[in-house]
């Protein structure tokens, strides 16, 4: 597979994976909460596999592969805090660190796209898409932090709704970016 499919199909998988996870923590009656914690979990999974695709999809070392390889790392922390018990403080602050490296990670990925002198549509995708993460990850660890301390029984309050719309908002900031990507291979058609 050539790096430009690599990084194609990286950008989709991790887009796939942002909505999966968004699905897990989003708080749905009619869904169990062992189901969302499972969506949330394989979301997370699509989303460090996808981000390394993409990384390993770029010969050159960029902003934008260093950004990868930090947001795939992030995943892999929250990955590693889903996967023990949700309660456990130290679980917890796996969750959040992880959620503070993907949001690094998409910040640092805006280095190329600003340094960038063309006004294309794919760069202009990518500059909101990863904004857009960099937003919506940061909403995820600070509802971490807050849900961190309800459970330290230091403030009261749902951290929920302000997790769903961080996961929400980097979604849509996923799937911009993976538009990005397909942009100029549109154009070649």
């Amino acid at each position: 597979m050539d790096n430009q499919s690599k990084s194609i199909l990286g950008s989709g998988i991790s887009a796939l994976g942002t909505i999966v996870s968004a699905v897990g923590s989003t708080p749905l009656q009619r869904i169990s909460d062992d189901a969302l914690k499972s969506l949330n979990l394989w979301g997370n999974v699509l989303q460090a596999t996808g981000s390394a695709l993409q990384a390993d999809g770029q010969e050159q070392f960029t902003f934008s592969k260093l950004g990868n390889q930090v947001q795939s790392v992030g995943n892999l922390t929250v990955i590693s805090g889903l996967l023990g018990d949700e309660e456990e403080e130290s679980n917890q602050k796996l969750n959040i660190a992880g959620n503070w490296m993907q949001a690094l990670g998409a910040i640092v990925s805006l280095g190329d796209d600003l340094d960038n002198q063309s006004n294309s549509l794919d760069q202009s995708y990518n500059v909101i898409g990863n904004l857009l993460q960099g937003i919506g990850n940061s909403l995820q660890a600070i509802s971490g932090q807050y849900s961190l301390q309800h459970t330290l029984n230091q403030v009261a309050g749902d951290p929920d709704t302000l997790n769903a719309t961080g996961s929400w908002i980097q979604a849509i900031g996923a799937v911009l970016s993976y538009f990005a990507q397909l942009q100029p291979e549109v154009e070649e058609q």
